[in-house]
C-alpha cells in the first residue's frame, strides 16, 4: 500500500496572507499584517479611462448610433449629465477589402449576444464610435442625392422639351450608369463616397450628348413636319462632329486627374475613371438607342406631314435620294428663325457690337478687365483660400498636454474640469475621456502620431454630438464656440489643449509646422531658443491657435550615488541597493496565488505605499540586509542626487530639427504663413546676430492682401538658424496639390487644344472656341465672394468662411471640357451656316436662336445636378465652381464668342447683312 504526501500550500485565500508568519521577534512571530498592509484590489491605475452623458444624452438615436445601448435595457438611470464612470474601450477594425457596414453590424450582434449572456447586470455596452453605421448613412446619403439630382434633371427637360424629349434623355440615365459601374468593377473600384461624387458630376454631363441629340431631331421633325429615319440619320450626322469633339474636350479635362500625386490622388482617381467611362458610355447611347428611341416616341405627331412636296410614304426606307439635301442647316428656315422673339432680343445687343471692329476690341476688352477683376477676388484674400474644407462630422477629439511629470492623477483631474464644461453642451450626447493612453486609433490619429500619447501627462476626450440633421451648427462651428472656454480650462491648470475635427483638413502633422534648424555646431538648446522665438511670433499672429513647441518641462530625476567603500564594509552590492529600490519605488512580484474563487492567478506585489515612494527621505530610510545579516538603512551607505531628465533629441534628415505647431482658427493657414515669412527681417547682411520679435500691434487682417502682407511684427533668427514651413506642415501639401491641379490644368488645355484642331482643320477656331474658359472665372470667384458675403458666419469670436478650395479647382478644370461644349455648338453651326450661303451677322443671330435651347439645357442639367454636391462640406466647392461657372460662361459665351469669330473672319466672308 502507497501513501501520497504531500503538505499543503497553506494560503488559499488573499485574506490568509495578513497571518503570515514572516519572523521571529523577542521570542514572538512576527506576522505580515503587523509590518505590511494587505491590499486585495486591483493593481495601481496606470490609465484611467471614463465614459459620460452630455445635454443631448436623452435624444432619441437610432440602433447602433454612438452614444447608444446596445439590447433593450434604456440606460435612463445612467444618463446623469455629467456624471462620468469607469469604462473600458474595445475596438474592432475590419480587414482590407471586407465590407464596413457588414463588419459593423456583424461586430454589434457578437457584441449584444455576449452582454446577454456574459456581463453582469450592472454593465452596461455603449456604441462609441461605428464607423460601419457613418460610411452607410454617407452611401444613402449621395443615393438619395443621386436620385434628387436625376429628378431635377428629368423635371428640366420635360419643361425645357417636352415629356416625349425627356423621357428619350431619362433612358440614356440607367444604361449609362449601368455601363459604367461594370467598368468600375473591372477595375476594382468600390462604390465609396468618391465614386458617389463622381456619378452625381457626371449626371450633369452625360445627358448633355442625347440632350443635343433629341433636341435637334426633335427640331428637324417640327421643321419638316414629318418623321423619317433618313431625318434622323441626318439630324445626328449634322451634330455628329461637334458632339464628338465636346465629348473628347470633357474627357480629356478629366483625365489628367490621374496623375495628381499625394494624397489628392486616391481621392481624384474615381473621379478621373467615372466620368471620362460615363461619358464615352453617354456618345455612345447618343449615337444608338437615343436616336433609334427618338424616332418611335416622336413620330406619331408627324406622320401625315408633307415635306417639299414629297409625300409621306409607310415605307420610310422609299424616300427619294435627294432629300439628302435638305442636310446641314437646310431644315430651318431663316426667315422664321428671323421672326421668333430671341432673335428680336439679340438683334439689337449685337448689331452695334458688330458694327465697327473698335466696338468689338472695345467689349473684348471689357470682358477681359472683369475677367482680371475677377481673378484679383483671389489676390485680395476676398476669396479665403484653403486646402481642404471643414467636414462636418459627428464626432470631434479634445487634447490635453499638461508639462512632463504631470501624475495621472493631476492630469484626470484637470481632464474632468474640462468635462464637466463639455457635458453642459446642448449638441453632446457623450463622450469618452482617456488619460496615460491613447483613445482607439483613426485614420487622423495615424498621421498625426496620437498612438504615442501614453504619458502620465497626456489626456484625450472623444465627443460625439447629435446627428447632423438635427443640429443647427455644424462641427467646426461647434469647435470653434468650445475652443476659448476650454482653452480658459486648461490654461488655468498650466495645460495646453488642442481641438482637433475629422478630418480638420489633409492629414498632416499640424495645420502649420515650422521646421527649426541650425549648423552642425549648434547646440540643442540653442535650436530650442529659436524655436521658441518662432513660436513668440506665431502666438502674436491673429487667427493662429494652439501654438506649441517640442520644448519638454524639466523633469526631476533622482539618482542614488551609494558610497561604494562603505556599502562594502557593510557586505552589500550595488544589485543588492537596485533590488531595494526597485522593490520599493516600482514594486516586485513575490510570487502568484491561485485562489478557488479567482478566474485568474493574483499576483502578489510588494511595494512602498504611493505617498512613501515620492519622497526621497523617507527612500533613505530603506534598509538593505548585508551579508552579515545585518540591516543598513540606505542613508548610510550613500546619497540620493537630484538632476534634470536630458532633453529629447528630433532629427529630420540626419539633421537635427526643432519643431513648433500650430492650429488656425477662421483663418486659411496659407494666409498666416504667407504673412509670417514676409514679417520674417534678415538685416542688411543677410542675417541676424541674435533672434528676436520685435514689439508691436498686429495689422488688421481686413487689411491685408496677397500684394501687401505681414502683419507688420518684424522677427528673426540668428545666424545659421532657419525656420521652414514647408516640411510637414499643410503648406506644403497645399502647394504640392495645387501644382498638380495647374499641371492638370494646363494639360486638359492641351488636349483640348489638340482635338478642337483635328476637327476644324484650323489653328484660330480652337483658340476662339476655347475663350470661354477663362470666362467661368467671371462666374466662380464673384460666386464665391457673394457665398462669403452672404453664408459666411463666426462662432466663439471666429470667422467662419466660405473657402475656395482644391475641390473647387478641380470644379474649374471640369468646366474647362463643359464650357467648351457650348462654344463648339455655336461656332460649328456659324461654319455651316456660312458654307451654306448665309451672311456671317445672319449666321451669328440664327446660330443662337436655334442652338440656344440644345445649350442652356446642358447647362442646365450640369447646374442643378451638382445642387446636391453643394450641400456636402467637402465637395461643396466643387458643385459651386460648377454653378457659378456655368452661369457666368453660358451667358458670356453667347457673346464673346460670336464677337470674336467676327472680329477674325468678317473680311473673310461675303458681305454682312445688317
Amino acid at each position: 500500500m502507497q501513501i501520497q504526501l504531500r503538505t499543503s500550500a497553506g494560503i488559499r485565500y488573499p485574506q490568509e496572507l495578513n497571518d503570515l508568519v514572516v519572523g521571529v521577534f523577542q521570542g514572538m512571530p512576527v506576522y505580515l499584517k503587523d509590518i505590511a498592509k494587505v491590499i486585495d484590489g486591483a493593481s495601481e491605475p496606470r490609465t484611467y479611462v471614463r465614459h459620460g452623458w452630455g445635454a443631448a444624452a436623452e435624444f432619441p438615436q437610432h440602433e447602433a448610433t454612438p452614444g447608444s445601448f446596445l439590447g433593450s435595457h434604456s440606460g435612463a438611470e445612467f444618463r446623469a449629465v455629467g456624471d462620468s464612470s469607469p469604462a473600458v474601450t474595445i475596438a474592432i477594425s475590419k480587414q482590407k477589402g471586407a465590407n464596413a457596414v457588414s463588419v459593423s453590424r456583424a461586430v454589434i450582434e457578437r457584441a449584444e449576444e455576449l452582454r446577454r449572456t456574459i456581463l453582469p447586470d450592472d454593465v452596461d455596452v455603449v456604441v462609441t464610435r461605428n464607423a460601419g453605421q457613418t460610411a452607410d448613412e454617407k452611401v444613402n446619403e449621395l443615393i438619395e442625392a443621386l436620385g434628387i439630382a436625376i429628378l431635377i434633371v428629368i423635371l428640366l427637360l420635360t419643361i425645357g422639351m417636352g415629356w416625349r424629349e425627356a423621357f428619350i434623355v431619362a433612358i440614356a440615365v440607367p444604361v449609362v450608369f449601368g455601363l459604367t459601374l461594370f467598368v468600375n468593377l473591372l477595375f476594382g473600384f468600390t462604390i465609396n463616397r468618391v465614386t458617389l461624387f463622381a456619378l452625381i458630376l457626371a449626371l450633369g454631363l452625360l445627358v448633355d450628348d442625347p440632350i443635343v441629340d433629341v433636341e435637334n431631331i426633335a427640331r428637324h421633325f417640327h421643321d419638316r413636319k414629318r418623321a423619317s429615319r433618313r431625318i434622323v440619320m441626318e439630324a445626328v450626322a449634322e451634330i455628329r462632329p461637334p458632339l464628338i469633339s465636346a465629348t473628347l474636350a470633357v474627357i480629356v479635362s478629366f483625365l489628367p486627374m490621374f496623375f495628381i500625386t499625394g494624397m489628392m490622388g486616391p481621392y481624384m482617381s474615381p473621379m478621373a475613371l467615372n466620368v471620362p467611362v460615363a461619358m464615352l458610355m453617354s456618345m455612345l447611347v447618343a449615337f444608338t438607342i437615343t436616336p433609334w428611341l427618338s424616332y418611335h416616341v416622336l413620330k406619331h405627331g408627324y406622320e401625315h406631314g408633307y415635306e417639299h412636296g414629297y409625300e409621306h410614304r409607310e415605307d420610310v426606307g422609299e424616300e427619294p435620294s435627294d432629300l439628302g439635301v435638305l442636310s446641314h442647316h437646310a431644315a430651318y428656315d431663316p426667315v422664321a428663325v428671323s421672326k421668333t422673339l430671341l432673335y428680336r432680343i439679340f438683334r439689337p445687343i449685337m448689331a452695334p457690337l458688330l458694327k465697327t471692329r473698335f466696338r468689338a476690341i472695345v467689349f473684348l476688352l471689357l470682358i477681359a478687365g472683369l475677367t482680371f477683376a475677377a481673378m484679383g477676388l483671389g489676390a485680395l484674400r476676398m476669396v479665403p483660400l484653403k486646402m481642404l474644407p471643414f467636414d462636418n462630422k459627428n464626432e470631434f477629439l479634445v487634447l490635453l498636454d499638461m508639462d512632463e511629470g504631470t501624475t495621472l492623477e493631476r492630469t484626470a483631474a484637470v481632464l474632468q474640469q474640462i468635462e464637466d464644461r463639455i457635458a453642459t453642451e446642448p449638441e453632446v450626447i457623450d463622450y469618452t475621456a482617456y488619460v496615460g493612453c491613447p483613445s482607439p486609433i483613426d485614420f487622423n490619429g495615424l498621421v498625426r502620431h496620437y498612438y504615442l500619447r501614453n504619458g502620465t501627462h497626456h489626456g484625450e476626450i472623444r465627443i460625439n454630438l447629435v446627428g447632423k440633421k438635427n443640429r443647427n451648427e455644424q462641427s467646426h462651428a461647434i469647435a470653434l464656440r468650445l475652443r476659448d472656454p476650454l482653452t480658459e480650462v486648461a490654461r488655468n491648470n498650466g495645460g495646453t489643449l488642442r481641438i482637433v475635427e475629422l478630418p480638420p483638413g489633409p492629414p498632416v502633422l499640424a495645420s502649420i509646422v515650422a521646421e527649426v534648424y541650425g549648423t552642425s555646431e549648434t547646440s540643442y538648446r540653442d535650436l530650442l531658443a529659436s524655436g521658441r522665438i518662432v513660436k513668440g511670433r506665431l502666438e502674436r499672429e491673429p487667427g493662429v491657435v494652439e501654438v506649441d513647441d517640442m520644448t519638454e518641462a524639466p523633469m526631476t530625476r533622482l539618482t542614488f550615488v551609494p558610497d561604494q567603500e562603505k556599502a562594502a564594509l557593510a557586505g552589500i552590492s550595488v544589485s543588492d541597493i537596485a533590488a531595494a529600490v526597485r522593490t520599493a519605488s516600482v514594486g516586485e512580484t513575490s510570487g502568484i496565488l491561485r485562489a478557488e474563487t479567482e478566474r485568474r492567478p493574483l499576483e502578489i506585489v510588494v511595494r512602498l505605499p504611493q505617498e512613501l515612494r515620492q519622497d526621497p527621505l523617507e527612500l533613505s530610510q530603506i534598509a538593505v540586509r548585508g551579508q552579515n545579516q545585518s540591516l543598513v538603512r540606505l542613508t548610510e551607505i550613500g546619497r540620493w542626487q537630484q538632476d534634470r531628465v536630458g532633453q529629447t533629441i528630433y532629427h529630420k534628415n540626419l539633421q537635427r530639427v526643432a519643431y513648433v505647431m500650430a492650429e488656425t482658427a477662421g483663418r486659411p493657414p496659407a494666409d498666416c504663413i504667407i504673412d509670417v515669412l514676409a514679417d520674417e527681417a534678415t538685416g542688411q547682411s543677410g542675417r541676424q546676430d541674435v533672434s528676436f520679435v520685435a514689439e508691436g500691434q498686429a495689422r488688421r487682417v481686413e487689411s491685408r492682401t496677397f500684394l501687401r502682407n505681414g502683419s507688420g511684427i518684424a522677427w528673426g533668427l540668428q545666424e545659421g538658424h532657419t525656420a521652414r514651413f514647408s516640411g510637414e506642415g499643410e503648406w506644403q501639401i497645399t502647394l504640392d496639390v495645387f501644382r498638380d491641379l495647374g499641371l492638370a490644368f494646363g494639360a486638359a488645355m492641351v488636349l483640348i487644344y489638340i482635338i478642337l484642331v483635328a476637327q476644324t482643320g484650323s489653328f484660330l477656331v480652337p483658340v476662339i472656341v476655347m475663350l470661354a474658359i477663362p470666362l467661368t472665372v467671371l462666374g466662380v470667384m464673384p460666386g464665391f465672394y457673394l457665398l462669403n458675403e452672404l453664408a459666411a458666419s463666426s462662432s466663439g469670436g471666429y470667422a467662419d468662411p466660405v473657402y475656395f478650395t482644391a475641390t473647387a479647382m478641380i470644379g474649374m478644370i471640369a468646366l474647362s471640357g463643359i464650357v467648351t461644349r457650348d462654344s463648339i455648338i455655336l461656332v460649328d453651326f456659324m461654319e455651316q451656316a456660312v458654307a451654306a450661303g448665309r451672311p456671317l451677322f445672319d449666321a451669328i443671330l440664327e446660330s443662337r436662336v436655334v442652338r440656344l435651347r440644345p445649350i442652356l439645357l446642358t447647362a442646365g442639367a450640369a447646374m442643378l445636378s451638382a445642387i446636391p454636391v453643394t450641400l456636402d462640406p467637402i465637395f461643396s466647392g466643387l458643385g459651386w465652381s460648377l454653378i457659378f461657372g456655368l452661369i457666368a460662361s453660358t451667358i458670356f459665351t453667347l457673346f464673346v464668342i460670336p464677337v470674336t469669330y467676327w472680329l477674325f473672319y468678317a473680311g473673310r466672308t461675303e458681305g454682312i447683312k445688317r
